[in-house]
């Protein structure tokens, strides 16, 4: 059952179905993703695709459903999304049965390494018993991305490039018409949350090493998405920027607001000044708007997320994200720098 409440608008095209999504659904003719985006010149490939295209969209569609809502605001709870939610907790449940091993190593504990283990090995299970039967058949597809969403067992680390494989999971979920565009809000304020709550305590158990952090001048050393949806939150709810990196407010505020959620986690994990440790989220505080924050950080994950060979390589792509290029009739989204900003950095203003 559904609660009642807002929806979240009409669909947009990262809730759509490509034509090789639509020939999968009716022929059931999933396939084993791969990676394409092999060598930094295929990112020109990948900038024109209609996987980037989709996610970009899914992304900002995201980000509109949630504008001046809080996580106790009223949007529809599907059974889907409630089903999501139990894999999550599973998932939670596995870090009590692969303790961490007793280790002096500041980043990097090998049990993680079993904890990735108990989810490849249950992932097919799980979203069969997800799957409605119109649906059986795309888990074939959708193992891969739910398997690289919380980090590499081989490097023990976590970074964007994981959240963003988490981002396109869902996609998919959506474009096989599991989850529908009325359950865009509840995906960011009950599965995105719950998923970045698990993020962290993995993070925390098994020290999970930055992957390919840029420290002090990164956004975050694991997550992006969470600010950018964040950002949205805040806009309208009289909160100005300036309050956002408050220790008090992130405290109080960390079970409604995203982006409190995780600014609070770097409170906790890290030392020192929070100017110092945190550069750009304590420049961000001194954006005058939210609205200007979340365009900011819009471009900013085009340009160092998808914009990224080092991030985006890992990616896969079978029959529901395709490589192929977009319709000629559609405008390109750019991914180019952020006006105003060091070179590279994307960093809103």
């Amino acid at each position: 059952m559904r609660t009642t409440g807002d929806t979240a608008g009409p669909r947009g095209p990262g809730l759509g179905l490509s034509s090789s999504s639509r020939l999968a659904l009716q022929e059931g003719t999933y396939q084993v993703p791969r990676r394409m985006i092999l060598d930094p010149l295929d990112m020109a490939s990948w900038e024109r695709s209609l996987a980037y295209e989709e996610i970009v969209s899914f992304a900002e569609q995201l980000s509109r459903s949630v504008q001046g809502k809080t996580a106790s605001s009223r949007y529809p709870v599907s059974d889907s999304v409630r089903g999501i939610c139990g894999i999550l907790d599973s998932a939670e449940q596995w870090i009590s049965k692969h303790p961490p091993v007793a280790s002096a190593a500041r980043f990097g504990n090998r049990a993680f390494r079993d904890w990735v283990g108990e989810l490849q090995a249950q992932a097919p299970a799980l979203l069969r018993g997800l799957l409605p039967e119109q649906c059986r058949g795309a888990e074939v597809e959708l193992v891969p991305y739910l398997a690289e969403s919380f980090g590499n067992a081989v490097r023990i680390d976590y970074g964007s490039g994981h959240e963003l494989s988490f981002l396109v999971w869902l996609l998919c979920l959506c474009k096989i018409g599991f989850l529908e565009p009325a359950d865009s809000a509840a995906m960011v304020l009950v599965v995105f949350r719950k998923y970045i709550a698990l993020c962290q305590q993995l993070q925390r158990s098994y020290k999970l090493e930055p992957a390919g952090s840029h420290g002090v001048w990164g956004l975050d050393d694991y997550q992006f998405l969470p600010f950018y949806f964040g950002s949205a939150q805040f806009i309208g709810s009289g909160i100005p920027p300036a309050e956002s990196i408050d220790p008090v407010l992130a405290n109080a505020r960390s079970d409604e607001y995203i982006y409190m959620q995780c600014i609070r986690f770097i409170m906790e994990v890290k030392r020192g000044p929070f100017f110092e440790h945190s550069r750009q989220l304590y420049d961000i505080s001194g954006v005058h708007s939210w609205e200007k924050i979340n365009h900011g950080l819009a471009k900013m994950y085009r340009a160092e997320v998808l914009g990224k060979f080092p991030v985006v390589q890992h990616l896969p792509f079978g029959s529901l994200l395709s490589m192929s290029p977009r319709l000629p009739d559609r405008q390109p989204v750019p991914a180019g720098r952020t006006p105003a900003t060091g070179a590279g950095t994307g960093r809103p203003q």
